[in-house]
């Protein structure tokens, strides 16, 4: 008979917290930018994703990576988003079977708006309560952590 896999205190300790950050910190973040903006951290990302972008232009499928999520969930939003004038989806030049969805001067305009309150949340929440030494300690982890992630997931 195996016995169960076990952690130490600190071993539990620094897992219970990253859960309990990365559960609690998305919902924190969407009230002050729904509050603030009328967007989901969800729609912040991907209007930065396209911001950052050449010509603010991405195919689906390299807007689905670079925001972690399933082709599905991203069309839905990129329909609510359309809606909202905040993106565009077009025909790719290059592929026609693919997709490209590009932000207009509307969703840029709102992107741009967003970005102070919500660097004002962030800094509050999480750079302002760490030393510099635990700030660049956070920053080693969560490379750590997202390495191991993306080699995971693909």
């Amino acid at each position: 008979m195996h016995s169960a896999p076990r952690m130490n205190p600190l071993e539990s300790r620094a897992w219970l917290g990253l859960v309990g950050v990365s559960q609690v910190l998305p919902h924190v973040l969407d009230a002050q930018l729904l509050r603030d903006s009328r967007l989901t951290h969800f729609e912040f990302t991907v209007l930065s994703a396209l911001y950052t972008a050449p010509d603010a232009t991405l195919r689906m499928s390299q807007l689905a990576d670079r925001t972690a999520a399933t082709l599905p969930r991203l069309s839905h939003v990129c329909t609510r988003m359309e809606s909202r004038e905040l993106v565009e989806r077009l025909q790719c030049a290059q592929d026609r079977r693919a997709t490209d969805v590009h932000l207009t001067a509307l969703g840029r305009r709102l992107f741009i708006r967003a970005i102070p309150r919500h660097i004002e949340l962030v800094r509050q929440l999480v750079i302002d309560s760490l030393t510099p030494e635990q700030l660049e300690a956070l920053a080693d982890i969560t490379e750590a952590i997202g390495a191991r992630l993306e080699a995971h997931r693909g």
